[in-house]
């Protein structure tokens, strides 16, 4: 098929390189344009920029979609389809309506269950057991489209957001593969109107470790926000980043350390299993205590 190709950040590069080895034709690349990034701030690349160029395929990484002009060039293009994943710009009914088979998009969701922008995060801070992959067929609203395949999978005890982006990519990649070739068979799903939720963006206030909350939600907090932005707390004025948990035996008042990096919440305790100080490199709970003493208590 001739496809439109259209994403930003790592989750996309899978799918790309997926449709580019499956022989599809990529008739051009859509992502967001170079942002400041770095100590230099100087503009950086997105992933799926860097990936696209060494394969060879046509760039366009536009500011808006809504002009007259952009939404020519992109008819242009004579598109038989779309693939949309995470390309972070909304696409205006011109444009979902120029390819021949419309515009798909693949979600990291087993939707409507978190529609939205932040839907791994959002799946572990919940405690949601399982969640998945959605192929949905593109329409005006924030992922409300009907859906044409959708996997399952477990979300594991200790998986973090960065884990679980990684195996969500590599299925949403196999799906649309699959699922292009399929299109004209396959019956789309209209979305139910019960268990709507929404994964809105992650705020870095939510980051603080509020160790009076239950051990059980702290544990999700840290995995659902690693490896970005980080669930943090105060170790004697440092900021330290906090990767990976487990929920373990304990008593205590709230941030007390009761042994090694096992630290006492609102009820039961949390073991943090990797971390990261500020200006260094992320490691295991035990290498960075040998060079970070607790003390008693944690803000």
């Amino acid at each position: 098929m001739r496809v439109v190709f259209m994403g930003t950040p790592d989750f996309s590069v899978p799918v790309l390189q997926a449709l580019v080895d499956a022989n599809h034709e990529i008739v051009a690349v859509y992502c967001q344009p170079p942002r400041p990034a770095g100590r230099g701030k100087k503009d950086r690349p997105s992933p799926v920029q860097l990936c696209a160029e060494a394969l060879g395929l046509a760039v366009r990484h536009p500011v808006s979609l809504k002009t007259a002009d952009a939404q020519a060039a992109f008819a242009e293009l004579q598109a038989d389809v779309a693939v949309v994943v995470a390309y972070g710009l909304i696409l205006p009914q011109a444009v979902l309506d120029a390819p021949k088979l419309g515009c798909l998009n693949i979600h990291a969701s087993l939707l409507p269950r978190w529609r939205g922008a932040a839907p791994i995060h959002r799946a572990i801070i919940a405690g949601d057991a399982r969640t998945g992959v959605c192929i949905m067929q593109m329409e005006a609203g924030l992922d409300t489209g009907p859906v044409l395949m959708r996997k399952a999978t477990p979300i594991g005890a200790h998986e973090t957001t960065g884990t679980l982006h990684d195996r969500l990519s590599d299925m949403g990649a196999a799906m649309i593969v699959t699922a292009l070739p399929r299109l004209p068979e396959l019956t789309p799903e209209i979305q139910p109107s019960e268990g709507v939720t929404y994964a809105a963006k992650i705020d870095k206030a939510e980051a603080r470790v509020d160790w009076s909350r239950p051990a059980q939600d702290v544990d999700r907090l840290i995995r659902g926000l690693s490896p970005f932005p980080g669930a943090w707390c105060d170790v004697s004025g440092e900021r330290v980043k906090l990767l990976g948990s487990e929920v373990v035996s304990g008593d205590g008042p709230p941030g007390d350390v009761l042994g090694g990096f096992d630290i006492a919440c609102g009820t039961g305790a949390v073991r943090v299993t990797r971390a990261q100080r500020s200006g260094k490199k992320a490691m295991a709970a035990d290498q960075i205590l040998k060079g970070l003493a607790l003390g008693d208590r944690l803000d």
